[in-house]
């Protein structure tokens, strides 16, 4: 099926497939970012007829995001195929669908149905990220600032994506209700599927032919063997560790500099505002340098930033020191897709891409349980603790490299 979508698809090519995997990669991210927050929307419903609505809520959202994990042996047809196209439309398709049943269905019948398709819209979720990212670099010129500039923009798309997803579904949950939010970002993906067939074949001889039957356990083979991947995916794991913990430490912080909860809402989005800005700077001034580097740079970087938001006196300051924080998270997103882009075997390249994204949604996730655990000890000292450990793992990556480059 994938292959004849591949061929009946109506191709652009040059400067236009770039805006068109843009707008297919902001639409299905906004998609995944805001699912989550519509599944927990829906179960408040009094139709719906939970007793513990929050409970339901989070064990949906949670449907949608641990099926990520099985991303790694997911994206293995994807390595398989010549170019991917119509697989990535169908995986597309797939979750839109759904998400969209589910939606429907919550309420309506046994909560069983509606929590295996989003199940099955999870198994989705890590070709609506990585998946999709590991096909962008056959769309841009080889050369590197080209190819930076390019990674810069996919940045671009998890921070409109992320932002805008969310923000979509509130606004249509009041005006419409949180059926139709559903509904909304499931038509949003239909449309990024529809431009994802689109898009030109990956360009042979560029990155390598697909090998015919890669191992399913290669990306992760790949990942945490000796070699820059392992370090790098370490680093990120880390770095996604803290980030998943900081809407609920903002929360925190708000609270202990003498605001309300909704002020924490505030620092969060200031977060997400750093990210975009910076974002949108990586692809005006695209990276460079080797990207294993860069990646630990700025993980450094982006670990005092958030040392710098325990510190804070006030709540303006804090305001500053968050989007701070977040402006170094673009940087060292576009570092870590150009790490993947270059050190990745061609044979399990969506592979990798898709078990980076798969892990650090794992490690984002277990970073807000922690938040939440360990909460007692105060924001402070969880944010001082996160910017610790993204330290100790920059500066083992970094003994580790020198420790090989001397071998």
């Amino acid at each position: 099926m994938s292959e004849s979508l591949d061929a009946a698809a109506p191709v652009v090519h040059g400067r236009r497939a770039l805006p068109h995997y843009l707008v297919a990669a902001t639409l299905a991210r906004g998609a995944d970012a805001g699912a989550a927050v519509g599944v927990v929307l829906l179960a408040t419903l009094p139709e719906v007829g939970a007793s513990r609505p929050t409970l339901l809520g989070g064990l949906l959202a949670t449907c949608l995001t641990a099926p990520h994990l099985l991303g790694p042996f997911l994206a293995r047809p994807l390595d398989r195929a010549p170019d991917g196209r119509g697989l990535l439309a169908a995986a597309f398709a797939t979750y839109a669908g759904a998400v969209a049943l589910a939606a429907l269905l919550l309420g309506r019948v046994p909560v069983g149905v509606p929590a295996a398709l989003l199940i099955v819209a999870g198994a989705c979720g890590p070709l609506l990220t990585g998946g999709l990212s590991s096909r962008l670099a056959a769309l841009l010129a080889p050369d590197e600032r080209a190819q930076r500039r390019g990674q810069g923009w996919d940045a671009v798309t998890y921070g409109v994506g992320g932002s805008a997803g969310p923000a979509l579904v509130a606004v249509l949950a009041a005006v419409a209700g949180p059926r139709m939010s559903l509904l909304g970002l499931a038509a949003a993906t239909v449309v990024a599927a529809a431009l994802v067939g689109t898009l030109p074949a990956r360009v042979p001889g560029r990155h390598g032919p697909a090998r015919a039957r890669p191992a399913a356990r290669g990306g992760l083979r790949a990942l945490l063997g000796p070699g820059p991947l392992r370090r790098v995916t370490g680093v990120t794991m880390v770095g996604a560790l803290t980030g998943g913990a900081i809407s609920v430490l903002a929360i925190m912080l708000a609270a202990d500099l003498g605001r309300e909860a909704v002020s924490g809402a505030v620092l969060a989005a200031a977060y997400g505002g750093g990210n975009l800005v910076a974002a949108l700077l990586v692809t005006a001034f695209p990276l460079t340098g080797e990207p294993e580097r860069l990646t630990v740079g700025w993980a450094a970087l982006g670990a005092v930033a958030v040392a710098l938001c325990a510190a804070v006196p006030g709540f303006p300051v804090a305001v500053a020191a968050f989007a701070l924080a977040g402006a170094a998270t673009a940087p060292l997103f576009a570092a870590t897709l150009a790490a993947r882009s270059a050190y990745a075997p061609d044979d399990v390249r969506a592979q990798v891409f898709v078990s980076t994204a798969a892990l650090k949604v794992a490690a984002a996730s277990l970073g807000t349980g922690l938040a939440g655990v360990l909460a007692p000890l105060g924001p402070r000292l969880l944010l001082v603790a996160g910017a610790s450990v993204t330290l100790a793992a920059a500066a083992g990556a970094t003994v580790s490299r020198r420790r090989r480059d001397a071998a």
